[in-house]
């Protein structure tokens, strides 16, 4: 018995047909922009002395985190330099920043919403479900189509597979707010608004940063995966190496894309703590 096949393919193709052609136009905008906003990004910090940006690294880790991560970021950022890989990482730190500042400026206010809307709740965790299930190299398919080659297309991709946990997290960590100082802040009268900004997102703050950070590490390995797509910085190195077979190259940027996590990785985490002990 033949069971006819459900066509689910050809009607996605025809949705991004339809969308592609009916808001070119937005499209296009949406790209100059950004691609306006990543060039202005970039080439400040490409005007920056390969040594002055390392100091002011240095000096933000050990201010933010102390001694022991400002050696260790003079150490791995000297070695990127060393190696000749510094203009790669400056352009893979670009897309990061601005992926994550994008994906967060949606997240917050979508997280909150979820928070304090158990109708809404219900309705975005199986999307969530979905999106951070989805592989990631799917992202890249309609990226394409929306805004072609290159780094407009990594950032839509980076920033729909990076925002999940931060909407999550901040979810939780609303909802983790105790019962009691909700109640006491109705008790002395306090607006919707007052609650929201003066006791549940102070108090759920260390979470929200947490998320951040899930976001920012999600957002390095989707930049680097973007490569495949036109993307410029490390996974351009790695994906050149990969089509030449120059495995020695490979590992290389490979090393360069783990110093540049775990440098992320602890700033944020550091900022978390900051935050927790204040």
């Amino acid at each position: 018995m033949d069971i006819p096949s459900i066509p689910l393919g050809d009607w996605i193709e025809s949705g991004l047909t339809w969308l592609t052609s009916e808001y070119s136009a937005v499209t296009r905008a949406i790209s100059r922009f950004t691609q306006t906003g990543i060039d202005v990004l970039n080439d400040s910090l490409m005007w920056l002395p390969e040594w002055a940006l390392l100091g002011l690294i240095t000096l933000l880790c050990w201010r933010l985190a102390g001694a022991r991560l400002a050696i260790g970021s003079v150490a791995g950022l000297a070695l990127i330099w060393n190696l000749g890989l510094w203009n790669p990482m400056i352009e893979t730190l670009t897309l990061v920043v601005f992926a994550t500042l994008v994906a967060v400026i949606i997240a917050l206010p979508v997280g909150i919403a979820a928070a304090l809307s158990n109708r809404l709740y219900r309705l975005i965790m199986p999307i969530l479900d979905f999106m951070q299930t989805m592989p990631a190299f799917v992202y890249l398919i309609p990226a394409i189509p929306f805004f072609g080659i290159g780094s407009v297309s990594a950032i839509f991709a980076t920033v729909i597979f990076s925002m999940p946990p931060a909407i999550r997290f901040t979810t939780l960590g609303i909802r983790q707010v105790p019962v009691e100082l909700i109640e006491a802040a109705d008790a002395y009268g306090a607006t919707r608004s007052q609650k929201l900004f003066k006791v549940q997102l102070p108090l759920s703050l260390p979470t929200v940063m947490a998320g951040i950070n899930q976001t920012i590490m999600l957002a390095l390995s989707m930049v680097v995966i973007a490569a495949m797509i036109g993307a410029d910085g490390l996974g351009s190195e790695v994906w050149r190496a990969i089509q030449r077979l120059r495995p020695g190259d490979g590992f290389e940027a490979g090393i360069a894309v783990v110093i540049l996590a775990m440098l992320l990785d602890r700033l944020t985490q550091s900022l978390r703590k900051t935050r927790r002990s204040q």
